[in-house]
């Protein structure tokens, strides 16, 4: 309640409601869509992830921002899979909350710091040493030892039997 008292007095900003469940959200914020949503993950009954993947389908214009004290990874991913625009965590400045809002309602994804670099380290751990089609084979790489000894086409074509055609369908691979 103090959240949306300090939002509703802040110059420019006015909190069009607030809800004590995910069950409340998902009744009355249809009624009249908000430009922004604010969601905590932990709430009585349904979760803030819950309601927000349901918002989402009802309202799928109106970005929703976790707003939550839970900074693990399964919650941001969760969070952000089920819709969520943006993340913060409750124990930022009231400024930044504010800023946040702004850039929310204007297409932007607020994130705090931490929470961005989580998500950026999820993505270098997820990335594959390489990828399958990156290989090359065994005719491929005999190919490209014979490009780096100096030999044309038609030269590599002679050395390895194979015909002028089939040593340029391998280069093009």
């Amino acid at each position: 309640r103090n959240l949306s008292r300090y939002i509703g007095e802040a110059p420019g900003f006015r909190c069009a409601c607030a809800c004590a469940s995910g069950e409340e959200a998902l009744r009355v914020i249809p009624q009249a869509p908000p430009d922004v949503v604010l969601m905590d993950i932990q709430m009585p009954g349904m979760s803030g992830i819950a309601c927000t993947a349901a918002l989402k389908r009802l309202l799928p214009s109106v970005p929703v921002m976790m707003l939550t004290v839970y900074e693990d990874n399964d919650a941001i991913f969760n969070a952000l899979a089920a819709g969520a625009s943006g993340y913060l965590l409750k124990r930022s400045a009231p400024a930044k909350l504010l800023e946040a809002i702004k850039e929310l309602h204007h297409g932007g994804s607020p994130m705090t710091s931490e929470i961005a670099r989580r998500v950026i380290s999820s993505f270098h751990k997820a990335k594959p040493d390489s990828h399958p089609q990156d290989k090359l084979t065994a005719r491929e790489d005999e190919i490209l030892q014979c490009l780096a000894k100096g030999y044309v086409t038609k030269e590599i074509a002679d050395k390895l039997s194979v015909s002028y055609d089939t040593v340029r369908y391998h280069l093009k691979h």
